[in-house]
């Protein structure tokens, strides 16, 4: 007779930590700390509680929550109950929401009490599609609260079987608009996913991650599930602030961060002196790591950091900080089970150290967009043997030894005279005079280029001169790549991930035209 293996997805982990592991620590948040036996029940209470109102597998529900115990418990009570998620991004616009609501179809929503008003309020035009359930995690009109409606459930495992290919959660493009993108994950791609991360960013049964970043975001899931899966602790902070964030990973000795470099930048700027040979890995994603910022952090980490090329469809590379020396300016090779490839135009592959569309394939690539059939096919690309790759939208280019480096947005690219200028390079020139916080290069309309590039500049202080600062730059940069102008700004836009909004400075400032 043949045995046959179990498969377990994540519910079933979060079980089995709950049998074998119930008193090591699973959650801590403002000073509470719950074992994974507790954790576990208080799951189990939230689904138990969706399966009385007759949610279950195929059902969608919205969490706009602010980080905190009762947003972790909802997102994986969720997980338990087979209900997928669908946690939004708390700066998205009314219009979105109401988009998105509309889009996943959701059954129930969970909110935090000082949003209740506004999403009440978006409800209203919904009519019957309107969610059924309304939970929000504190007193608010119209809702019910998070902690009595929890507490009144059984905190016995769910009788819920749930499918390797049934939805997890829906990650929505961070300020959408318009017609809604959401990325669809599936139970076993997020466990693949949070294996494969895990692997990469060096965690185990031991590691403390703290968030910093909303949970929401699909960079606080890699520190998320990279972390539960294997039984660790995972730590929330209310919102970043430097200061703290020192004060938290010396006394709650936090093992791993993931954040993005305008957050790594506010830590390395706090003066806070802390010993931090405990950390065993940073990893930074959602835009480049500048040099100087790298080194900053390798200085006060022994652990150095890890540098994340990736995006929520299923695509990532990391930079192990052994590999870091003499390639700053990389992010790295595929995880392991990951392949890419660098196209042309013509969906050619290109050369050693030509410049490409980015396209890759793993065992988690996203199976698609959530009812975007035109969006799906158009971020695939089957090569002549018949595999599945996923467009990134990215340029990049690889050195002799493999390792990828991204050169800029295929669609933020300028196209001048008929050569590409990429942004990110005159971007990295700008960021290395001391005068400069911050920066951003845009495409802007020329009479004899079609296009030439426009800088947009945060000062450190109000001593700058932009021509002289615009002189400066040229100086440094090829001919094709000088700038037609400089202007000063009181800040560079950016989402809650620190991705540079260039949509919103093309609004504002593409209209111009140059000779």
């Amino acid at each position: 007779m043949k045995i046959e293996p179990t498969q377990p997805l994540l519910p079933e982990y979060f079980r089995l930590h709950a049998k074998w592991r119930a008193n090591k620590p699973a959650l801590v948040v403002g000073g509470e700390s719950l074992s994974w036996r507790v954790f576990n029940a208080r799951l189990n209470q939230v689904a138990n509680g969706l399966s009385k109102a007759g949610l279950g597998c195929g059902s969608r529900a919205i969490v706009f929550m602010e980080n905190g115990g009762s947003m972790a418990e909802v997102l994986f009570g969720l997980m338990k109950a087979g209900v997928a998620s669908a946690p939004l991004n708390l700066s998205v616009g009314d219009e979105a929401i109401e988009a998105m609501i509309r889009d996943c179809e959701a059954e129930a929503i969970f909110v935090s009490a000082p949003h209740a008003d506004r999403i009440g309020h978006i409800l209203s035009h919904l009519g019957d599609r309107a969610p059924i359930v309304r939970i929000s995690d504190g007193d608010a009109s119209g809702w019910e609260n998070f902690t009595p409606w929890q507490a009144a459930q059984s905190d016995a495992e769910p009788d819920v079987r749930v499918g390797p290919d049934d939805i997890l959660n829906i990650i929505y493009s961070s300020g959408t608009t318009g017609q809604p993108k959401g990325i669809v994950h599936t139970h076993k791609g997020r466990l693949d996913w949070a294996y494969d991360m895990g692997s990469a960013l060096r965690y185990d049964g031991q590691s403390r991650f703290m968030a910093t970043i909303g949970l929401y975001s699909n960079i606080t899931w890699v520190g998320m599930l990279s972390t539960l899966l294997p039984g660790g602790c995972l730590i929330i902070a209310p919102k970043f602030a430097a200061e703290q964030c020192w004060r938290d990973i010396r006394d709650l000795r936090v093992t791993h961060l993931a954040m993005v470099p305008i957050l790594y930048q506010r830590l390395m700027d706090d003066p806070t002196e802390i010993d931090t040979h405990h950390v065993q890995n940073l990893m930074s994603a959602g835009s480049p790591l500048r040099p100087e910022l790298r080194e900053h952090l390798f200085d006060r980490f022994s652990c150095g950091v890890t540098e994340l090329y990736g995006l929520t469809e299923g695509v990532i590379t990391t930079l192990d900080p052994e590999d870091a020396d003499g390639r700053m300016a990389s992010c790295g090779l595929p995880v392991p089970g990951s392949d890419l490839m660098i196209l042309d135009e013509a969906d050619h592959p290109c050369a050693i150290g030509e410049s490409g569309e980015i396209v890759m394939t793993s065992r988690f690539v996203m199976p698609g967009y959530l009812n975007r059939p035109d969006a799906t096919e158009a971020a695939r690309y089957v090569d002549a043997s018949g595999q599945h790759w996923l467009r990134t939208g990215d340029i990049g280019k690889l050195d002799t030894d493999g390792y990828l480096y991204v050169v800029d947005r295929k669609k933020d690219m300028i196209l001048s005279g008929g050569q590409n200028i990429y942004p990110q390079d005159l971007e990295a020139v700008l960021a290395a005079h001391e005068g400069v916080a911050d920066v951003a290069v845009i495409g802007v309309k020329s009479r004899k280029w079609g296009e030439t590039p426009l800088a947009l500049v945060t000062p450190h202080n109000c001593g700058l001169d932009p021509a002289a600062l615009k002189d400066w730059a040229n100086k440094r940069l090829g001919k094709q790549q000088r700038l037609v102008d400089l202007k000063l700004i009181d800040e560079i836009p950016r989402n809650p991930n620190g991705k540079v909004l260039k949509r919103d400075l093309r609004t504002e400032f593409g209209g111009l035209e140059y000779d």
